[in-house]
C-alpha cells in the first residue's frame, strides 16, 4: 500500500511539472523525393521509412504548451544515364542526412487521461553530410555539392493533431503532422528529380 502511494505522488509530481523531454520517432506518410525518367537518364530511390529524434515540452496553463523537435531522416538516390539499349555511360548514387527541427504552439483539450491535441508553427530543415559518388566509364568521383542539390536549408509552415495518453509518469502521443516546405531540397533542371514539398508524417512522442 506504502509503495501504491509512493508511485501515486511520484505520477502527480511528473505530472505537475512544467517541462518534459523524451523521445519521438514514426515512419513518413509521403516520399521525401520524387523520381522519374525520360529514356536516357533514370533516377530511382529506396524510401528510408523511419523518422527518429528527441523533443522537448513547455507545458503552460489552460491547455497550451511549446514543443520543440530534433528529428533525423536519411536519404538515398541514384541516376544512371546513356543512350537507349546501351549500357549506361555514367552513374551516379547520392546520400544525405536531413534534420528537421518544428517549433510549434499546442493546444490540449481538456480530459481526464486522454487529450486530444491541435498544433500549428514553423519548421527548419536542413541537410548534412551530403555526397554523391560518380562512375563515369572507368573514372570514379565524387562531390557533395551534386548538381541536383537545389538548397541546403529550407522553412516551412505545421499543422497536426494528435492524443496525449498520460500513463502514470510518462506522456504518450501518438499524432499526425503535415509540412509545407517553402523550397525543394533536390531540383534536377529536367525535372525527373524533385523534393516533395508537401510532407506527412506519423509520430509518436514519449515524455517524462
Amino acid at each position: 500500500m506504502r509503495a501504491f502511494s509512493l508511485l501515486l505522488l511520484a505520477a502527480g509530481f511528473a505530472a505537475a511539472q512544467p517541462f518534459s523531454a523524451g523521445i519521438k520517432g514514426g515512419v513518413p506518410l509521403t516520399d521525401f523525393l520524387n523520381t522519374a525518367e525520360n529514356g536516357h537518364v533514370f533516377y530511382s530511390t529506396v524510401p528510408n521509412r523511419y523518422i527518429i529524434g528527441a523533443m522537448a515540452e513547455l507545458r503552460l496553463p489552460f491547455g497550451l504548451g511549446v514543443e520543440f523537435d530534433a528529428l533525423y531522416r536519411h536519404l538515398n538516390y541514384a541516376a544512371s544515364g546513356g543512350l537507349t539499349g546501351v549500357t549506361p555511360i555514367t552513374t551516379s548514387t547520392t546520400t544525405a542526412n536531413a534534420w528537421e527541427f518544428p517549433l510549434v504552439a499546442k493546444y490540449r483539450f481538456h480530459a481526464p487521461l486522454v487529450r486530444p491535441y491541435i498544433e500549428g508553427g514553423i519548421a527548419w530543415d536542413t541537410l548534412q553530410g551530403v555526397k554523391q559518388s560518380i562512375l563515369s566509364g572507368t573514372s570514379l568521383g565524387s562531390t557533395s555539392s551534386p548538381a541536383d542539390l537545389n538548397k541546403t536549408t529550407t522553412t516551412g509552415f505545421v499543422l497536426g493533431a494528435g492524443v496525449d495518453i498520460h500513463a502514470l509518469v510518462i506522456h504518450i502521443a501518438p499524432e499526425i503532422r503535415y509540412t509545407r516546405w517553402g523550397a525543394q531540397h533536390f531540383l534536377d533542371p529536367n525535372g525527373l528529380l524533385s523534393s516533395n514539398q508537401n510532407q506527412a508524417e506519423f509520430l509518436v512522442g514519449i515524455t517524462f
